[in-house]
């Protein structure tokens, strides 16, 4: 699917590592070449035209993310650095101040560490406590598990909609409700699923949510932050300096921007913002349902072929999503992931930063392959045939 939009694929690189980045259609890059040949200018800085120009490129962005997931307005939405950022700025500007000492976060084992350490380290800061809701056999979260982790202390729920090792798709509508009746605060790490499948913030009641750019087809080093304007409002602000206050004095006087502004202090990532807003619109024109069938398609396939190679073990091939966790008996993860690169296979290895999940599926490291919408059944039929090299993978890597 729409593969000659992506010049790093004339060298016949079989790209399945699309959790932890995708690659960049040609007009996305064009779009950051253009910011930077033809108008650039800061942000909210000048009163010359190309500055104004890129103050209405930048803002448009906002405008796409708000119809991308929903949101009430582009004033919910905050740029960042991408997710680590972002759920950085919930824990330590929205929860250090809004919860109080055996206060309860729910998250589970197979979060990022994005959405684990974070929490963790405001869990020794002021006493809360961060509680793992229990998953099922399938390493699923259910509505029954999650209303017994539920208690009067209970707090925060945060979760990821599709977790970046299972791959696991979680029904945020319904986790959303849950969250609505107990009065809890949502929040949603989205990077595995934005640009893969619909995300719709108002239906799902979601508090907060993050994802990067560079999991959508975008460039690296900028992300989102949407936060209800009602929890923006109450959230600190941890990064001050210029574009972000109204005024300051020497008296130590000072009033701050109003949101979104008064979180993005200093210049921004203005050719990210604007890259990001292209790939939005390219998502857009092919649609994120044709483009999930798609990688479901390639998983279903996948599986299918890889099921019948000797000393295979698959750890997720129920998921509903484009990812496929996998180890070739008696052999490290790495291993196998450097033999495969000898093919121009790329894959990721490791435990993808996903280190407590180790505790579910009862091994620290794998090989994992996300799909995207690039990939086909060509390239898995050459993963299958390499594979399928049993005796040269161990004569070479054990």
């Amino acid at each position: 699917m729409n593969r000659d939009d992506f010049p790093i694929l004339k060298d016949d690189l079989i790209y399945f590592d699309n959790g932890a980045t995708t690659l960049k259609p040609r007009r996305v890059v064009d779009k950051i070449v253009e910011y930077y040949t033809e108008y650039t200018s800061n942000a909210h800085r000048g009163d010359y035209k190309n500055s104004v120009k890129v103050d209405a490129l930048y803002e448009g962005v906002r405008d796409k993310v708000k119809d991308l997931i929903n949101a009430e307005s582009p004033k919910e939405i905050v740029f960042t650095k991408g997710t680590t950022e972002s759920l950085n700025n919930v824990v330590f500007g929205f929860a250090k101040n809004y919860l109080h000492r055996d206060d309860e976060v729910l998250i589970t084992k197979s979060e990022h560490a994005s959405n684990v350490l974070p929490w963790q380290v405001l869990e020794k800061k002021i006493g809360i406590k961060v509680k793992y809701i229990p998953l099922d056999e399938n390493h699923n979260i259910t509505e029954e598990n999650l209303e017994k982790a539920i208690t009067d202390k209970t707090k925060i729920v945060s979760i990821a909609h599709v977790t970046n090792a299972m791959g696991d798709v979680r029904d945020i509508e319904s986790i959303g409700e849950i969250c609505k009746k107990h009065n809890l605060i949502f929040v949603v790490d989205a990077a595995q699923s934005i640009g893969h499948i619909q995300v719709d913030v108002q239906k799902a009641n979601v508090s907060f949510l993050a994802f990067s750019s560079h999991k959508m087809l975008g460039p690296t080093g900028v992300g989102v932050l949407y936060g209800k304007k009602e929890l923006l409002e109450k959230t600190e602000v941890l990064e001050y300096g210029g574009g972000m206050n109204s005024y300051f004095e020497s008296n130590g006087t000072y009033e701050l921007k109003n949101i979104p502004e008064r979180f993005e202090a200093g210049t921004q990532n203005i050719a990210g913002v604007i890259g990001m807003g292209e790939a939005i619109d390219y998502l857009r024109e092919i649609g994120l349902e044709k483009i999930h069938q798609h990688e479901l398609e390639l998983k279903r396939y996948a599986v299918e072929k890889m099921k019948q190679i000797p000393n295979i073990k698959i750890y997720n091939e129920n998921t509903s999503s484009g990812i496929l966790i996998f180890n070739i008996d008696k052999v490290f993860s790495q291993d196998t992931a450097i033999f495969l690169d000898q093919f121009n296979i790329s894959v990721r290895s490791g435990n993808h930063c996903a280190k407590i999940l180790k505790d579910e599926i009862k091994v620290t490291n794998t090989c994992r392959i996300s799909f995207y919408l690039y990939n086909t059944k060509e390239e898995i039929d050459k993963l299958v045939e390499v594979l399928n090299r049993q005796d040269e993978v161990y004569d070479n890597i054990v």
